[in-house]
């Protein structure tokens, strides 16, 4: 079974490297952008069953880009997650303004992510019973 597609946008190197080693490490299939430009070209081709999605980028923030990938012709299809450290009322008012199927407060806790990602695809697993997970 190939594992869906996950684009992680962040534009720290380090912050999207550790998503991605944890999800690489449990079966799931990684894509990763450090911009919005390099996040929608992906989008574009990868065509991700999940985007995990920075809000305070530089340039175009992830709201503007969140608002860009539903609109894109397979943007239905997609769940959009924001990371943010914003905790207030605003950011979650926004993420339902722009579309995004759920906020994810950062710092991320690592056992939060994994929760947030398969509820996100409806899956348990991918490739790997539960209690081979690591």
């Amino acid at each position: 079974m190939t594992p869906p597609t996950i684009l992680i946008v962040d534009d720290s190197r380090e912050n999207a490297d550790i998503l991605r080693r944890y999800l690489d490490l449990r079966g799931y299939a990684t894509r990763v952008a450090h911009n919005a430009d390099q996040a929608l070209a992906l989008f574009d081709t990868e065509r991700p069953a999940l985007v995990l999605l920075d809000v305070l980028m530089p340039g175009r923030d992830g709201w503007a880009v969140c608002r860009a990938m539903r609109e894109h012709p397979h943007g239905a299809r997609s769940r959009i997650v924001m990371l943010t450290g914003l905790g207030t009322q605003r950011a979650r008012e926004e993420t339902a303004a722009t579309g995004a199927d759920e906020l994810l407060a950062k710092p991320v806790d690592l056992s939060d992510l994994l929760a947030c990602v398969r509820r996100n695809l409806g899956v348990d697993a991918v490739g790997v019973s539960p209690n081979e997970m690591p």
